[in-house]
């Protein structure tokens, strides 16, 4: 079997489905937990106006009072014969990095659809209790029927993002960081990218932004757009302490070329005004939106920069409609939309 043999395909490609997880864990938003399933209802009333939506919840008794919740909220997106509530137990929220990695497998002349089990660590162990979120893909493969893939390799869904034409955006502080992969080299780490995501050249950035616990996930960083271009937060502040990041990474962006030797389309997007919470910063950014398949959800922090960052994603999108979603509070979680959401593909 060849490594081009599975294919993950990017964000914007067609989905059968979108999947969260709803929220449970009190610690996650300590103190303004109130506000946060309110914010899952409207990101799920949108979501179900563009595709089916499954919803990981914990029990019977969650199972029912996320659905009056839907119900009862009067969203005038909501389509409830859209969405389906699953029993499967998690310990956090955050399905981008414990949900389900859909590719698509070519074999024998056949396509199929499969679940890369990748293993979940909970970011390098910082948080204890996450058995139930490393068991999340295998039991959404049993409750699909798809084959399931265990490649044996810690990596979370919003350390990666593809083109679906051979690259993957990734960065240093995170693959490369011992709390994960401690054994494997970096040359190790590509080869197993690009044997079971279809891909053949990984584009490494550097640090991530201030306040983020995985170690600087790229989706809060740069995101494809399209097979040739990339949005990428930038600070222009001297000032701020995502300054040197930032502007490292937009100049290895810069430096990159896709398989045919072509330099990338390298976008600008703002940063937010910082947000703070109890004297420490938060990982607030706008790359962290979400692409389903006639929407982009795309977090909002109540400040001016809102409405250019949303202007900017839109150019790329003429087909979807750009919502603002506040993410003010969510992001006391650290974390944002694309954090939330894991896309299923048609297949």
């Amino acid at each position: 079997m060849s490594d081009l043999s599975y294919y993950m395909p990017p964000e914007w490609a067609f989905h059968k489905a979108t999947w969260l997880s709803w929220p449970h864990r009190l610690a996650t938003w300590p103190g303004k937990f109130e506000p946060i399933p309110a914010i899952f209802v409207e990101m799920s009333a949108w979501l179900s106006s563009s595709e089916e939506v499954h919803i990981n919840v914990l029990d019977e008794a969650m199972e029912l009072n996320v659905s009056a919740l839907l119900s009862n909220s009067g969203h005038e997106q909501l389509r409830m014969d859209r969405i389906f509530l699953h029993r499967i137990s998690t310990n956090d929220s955050w399905c981008r990095d414990h949900g389900p990695n859909f590719v698509v497998r070519q074999r024998d002349g056949l396509c199929e659809k499969v679940i890369m089990n990748w293993e979940y660590n909970a970011w390098g162990g910082k948080y204890p209790a996450f058995q139930d979120d490393n068991a999340v893909p295998e039991k959404i493969a049993a409750l699909l029927q798809l084959p399931l893939v265990a490649p044996g390799m810690v990596l979370e869904g919003g350390s990666i993002d593809v083109n679906g034409k051979g690259l993957l955006l990734t960065s240093e502080a995170c693959l490369l960081n011992p709390n994960r992969n401690p054994t494997l080299s970096r040359e190790q780490i590509e080869q197993e990218l690009c044997r079971y995501l279809g891909v053949q050249k990984v584009l490494w950035l550097g640090d991530g932004i201030v306040g983020d616990d995985t170690d600087g996930h790229v989706d809060d960083m740069a995101r494809f757009v399209n097979e040739t271009t990339v949005v990428i937060a930038v600070e222009d502040d001297p000032d701020d302490e995502n300054y040197v990041a930032l502007q490292e990474n937009y100049r290895r962006l810069h430096c990159y070329t896709d398989l045919d030797g072509n330099p990338l389309n390298v976008v600008r997007l703002p940063m937010p005004v910082p947000v703070f919470h109890n004297g420490s910063r938060l990982p607030a950014s706008y790359a962290n939106f979400y692409i389903a398949n006639t929407i982009v959800l795309l977090p909002t922090y109540r400040c001016s920069q809102d409405q250019e960052a949303i202007q900017i994603v839109q150019e790329f999108f003429p087909e979807r409609k750009v919502v603002g979603i506040d993410c003010t509070d969510i992001v006391l979680g650290l974390g944002a939309l694309h954090c939330l959401t894991h896309e299923e593909p048609l297949g």
